[in-house]
């Protein structure tokens, strides 16, 4: 068969000051290299020394379990609505997310970038190697990407690219010695198109093999065990645009019926999470017809989240500004027009698209879902970081729920499950499913639980005000900042002390 022409240049040559001080069965002769070894490795490369280099820090285990707020009418008049609820019983191992005990202490606090549309081509060596890129190909993070996985490892790669163009990205698997991947790895480099990236999955955890691979152009060097997550952020790295490094972690909040009180949560939630937290937070209403951030905000804009969704290839950081409210100095809003002038038939795609591009906006976007089932909401939860469902205590949001919840956790088996909130709890006369029952219906642990309280929650709603602007000490306020800190990952800024002094002086 005949093979494409080498480059001219050696990419191999050894630069002043530079050398390969590895043993002797690392020493094979050079061979002229293809596009992808004339790259700069050093952009993308990270050591292999530590499997879960990608992912921060564990957190303690007691950052780690949502802490319901047990905070229902039914409780002492005096509770402390920071106590947490009595630990749920063991769940079945069925319930649990597949990788829960690795994504609960590794999950950054930041989005989750996607892999972009590209071809990638895996050869394995191994069946543990093809299951976890298996598992990787289904996660929603590379829902738009193409790829296809093929036995044989880095000998059947060598054999199939003889006569075939390369994709963007090859995995290849090698479970030979140091010396023979390296020789294979320079007749790969040979029949390469440019452009072409090059990850390796090998055996040996050797910093001086890693050197190597790296001076030759490999793009990454994967050491076993790995996992999807891992997989996937290795491919992320590799394509992320050094331009726009920011991506903002995207919640959704999705109601298991009409009337649960959804919106107002994810109102709330987010303005917490603006002013408790001190982080710059963007809602967006995606209720088009029906939406009412704005009443809720006291914010009546000339412009909003159709305007976005009328315009998505001219949405720039400058259109986004001018098309959002600011309701405070660090909340933004994209309302809803909130009227039936015309009808949207808006494609998921477009709705993925804005949702994409507002994540760039802020550290964090909150999403305001319709209660309506549609292709695009479906798309969206998918797509987001974090889930809410909220709930009241009845049979009709107790069926809904355990249905977005069984499909999201089979839709995304990577993820950790959605969360659940129920409120509107202790309704007089009515008669309720009890909290731990609700829970454990569904496998879940409710992060949050809230009484009924049609005073705090009438007057919030007819003013224009959050529910912390009405009653701060209120059992419901406390509760939405709870689960502000639970999903943010993020504790309240420490208050600067004041002295007697100080105190005396201001009374003058």
């Amino acid at each position: 068969m005949s093979q494409r022409p080498a480059a001219p240049l050696d990419p191999f040559a050894v630069r002043p000051g530079e050398g390969f001080d590895a043993d002797d069965e690392f020493a094979v002769p050079a061979a002229a290299g293809g596009a992808w070894m004339n790259m700069d490795p050093m952009s993308t490369a990270r050591a292999p020394a530590d499997p879960f280099a990608d992912f921060p820090p564990a957190r303690p285990p007691e950052d780690n379990a949502d802490l319901a707020l047990d905070i229902s009418p039914l409780a002492a008049p005096d509770i402390n609505p920071r106590e947490a609820m009595p630990p749920a019983a063991p769940m079945p191992a069925a319930d649990f997310n597949p990788v829960g005990e690795i994504i609960t202490g590794v999950e950054s606090a930041m989005g989750d970038a996607g892999v972009p549309r590209i071809a990638i081509h895996a050869f394995v060596a191994r069946p543990e190697t093809s299951e976890v890129i298996e598992q990787a190909t289904s996660d929603r993070r590379m829902a738009r990407a193409a790829t296809v996985i093929r036995t044989g490892g880095l000998t059947a790669a060598l054999e199939h690219y003889q006569n075939q163009p390369t994709p963007s990205l090859v995995i290849v698997e090698s479970l030979d010695p140091a010396s023979v991947m390296l020789a294979q790895l320079d007749r790969l480099a040979e029949v390469c198109d440019p452009g072409t990236k090059v990850v390796v999955a090998g055996q040996a955890n050797d910093i001086a093999l890693y050197r190597e691979l790296i001076r030759r152009g490999v793009s990454e060097y994967l050491v076993p065990p790995f996992t999807p997550l891992q997989i996937i952020s290795s491919i992320t790295n590799l394509y992320a645009d050094p331009a726009q490094p920011f991506v903002g972690r995207q919640i959704a909040f999705v109601a298991a019926k009409g009337g649960v009180g959804a919106s107002t949560l994810a109102h709330n939630f987010a303005y917490a999470v603006s002013e408790s937290m001190q982080a710059s937070t963007v809602i967006v209403d995606f209720d088009l017809a029906f939406g009412t951030a704005g009443l809720d905000f006291n914010q009546d804009p000339l412009q909003g989240v159709a305007d976005a969704l009328s315009q998505p290839d001219r949405l720039d950081p400058v259109l986004m500004d001018r098309m959002m409210a600011r309701c405070t100095d660090r909340l933004s809003l994209f309302a809803a027009p909130g009227n039936l002038d015309q009808d949207y038939e808006i494609s998921p795609e477009l709705f993925e698209e804005v949702a994409g591009k507002i994540r760039a906006a802020a550290p964090f976007v909150v999403l305001d879902l319709p209660h309506s089932w549609s292709a695009w909401k479906r798309k969206v939860l998918m797509t987001s970081d974090d889930l809410i469902v909220v709930a009241t205590p009845d049979l009709a949001s107790l069926r809904n729920a355990k249905n977005i919840v069984d499909l999201v956790r089979q839709s995304r088996p990577n993820d950790q499950p959605p969360r659940l909130v129920l409120n509107q709890v202790g309704v007089p006369g009515r008669p309720e499913i009890p909290v731990k029952d609700f829970g454990e219906a569904l496998g879940l642990q409710p992060s949050l639980v809230l009484p009924f309280d049609p005073k705090l929650f009438g007057q919030a709603a007819n003013n224009g005000q959050m529910l912390c602007e009405v009653n701060a000490k209120s059992r419901s306020a406390e509760g939405i900042e709870h689960l502000a800190r639970l999903v943010s990952r993020r504790e309240p800024p420490a208050q600067p002390k004041t002295s007697l002094f100080a105190s005396l002086l201001r009374k003058k």
